[in-house]
């Protein structure tokens, strides 16, 4: 026994987390996994969501540091959203706290509906098929295109909804979280910011900086179940790194399909016994 569980129950905490790092890497989304696991095994909803928060940091720095070479030349863009991540993230994390419990419990099933619905729409498939379609034109045209000598965009250049969009995902990050990269990446591409791999690892920093700053306060205040988010930390690293070569066997939509089916049955459910 530790700290109140058990052996067999730290085990599937972290067998949650090697499915949440799977599912985070396919399709961006690795709290429709994680989050509803420590439900499960009754944990509040208030202290799953900080000690899930908590134990899928570890993620977003692993993409980070993987991402070094879509962030060459962006020092002052990946900065600012690191920034507006961490305060977005701290006001996230207030917001979660100073809120009676009932709100969040109220609000999760349609959050996670609405996280759903977002990896439904596949903005990161979107631009994917776009950028292969331009690069398949530069190709015909005898002139190759590669990802990384496509620039990205002046910050002068972004049009002023795009920093209330990144405040807002930031924002959403540090209080729930669940398909917050999704919504961030849909952000940058319709502001045709750069191409697809350098606005993914910029989505990624987002995300990032809320969930460091969200992780300090909820530590800072106790709301952390330790044993929980430790062992959902170390799942989520073998999950995300044993993703890359299994992914490549799955056909995308088949996961897509799959992460949707499973966030609209987990919002039924907590509705029914929410509501």
């Amino acid at each position: 026994m530790i700290a109140g569980y058990s052996v067999v129950t730290l085990l599937l905490i972290l067998l949650a987390g090697v499915g949440a790092g799977f599912v985070g890497y396919a399709v961006g989304a690795s709290s429709l996994v994680s989050y509803p696991a420590l439900l499960a095994l009754g944990i509040p909803p208030v202290l799953a969501n900080a000690s899930n928060t908590v134990g899928v940091v570890g993620t977003g720095i692993g993409g980070f540091m993987g991402a070094r070479k879509e962030l060459k030349g962006q020092m002052l863009r990946s900065a600012t959203y690191i920034a507006i991540g961490a305060v977005g993230g701290v006001l996230g994390a207030i917001l979660l706290l100073a809120l009676d419990p009932k709100v969040f419990e109220y609000l999760a099933p349609a959050l996670i509906l609405f996280s759903s619905l977002v990896i439904a729409f596949n903005p990161r498939g979107r631009m994917q098929a776009k950028q292969a379609a331009a690069m398949a034109r530069a190709q015909l045209d005898g002139k190759p295109l590669r990802d990384e000598d496509q620039p990205v965009q002046p910050m002068r250049a972004d049009r002023w909804w795009v920093w209330l969009g990144v405040a807002a995902v930031a924002i959403y990050s540090g209080y729930f979280g669940a398909g917050a990269g999704t919504v961030a990446l849909a952000v940058l591409d319709a502001a045709n910011i750069g191409p697809f791999h350098k606005i993914n690892a910029l989505k990624t920093l987002i995300g990032t900086g809320a969930n460091v700053t969200a992780s300090v306060v909820f530590i800072v205040r106790g709301v952390v179940d330790w044993p929980a988010a430790i062992m959902l930390c170390i799942g989520c690293f073998v999950g995300g790194y044993v993703a890359p070569p299994i992914t490549r066997h799955i056909p995308a939509n088949v996961m897509r399909a799959a992460a949707v089916i499973a966030g609209v049955v987990l919002t039924i459910d907590l509705a029914i016994k929410t509501y």
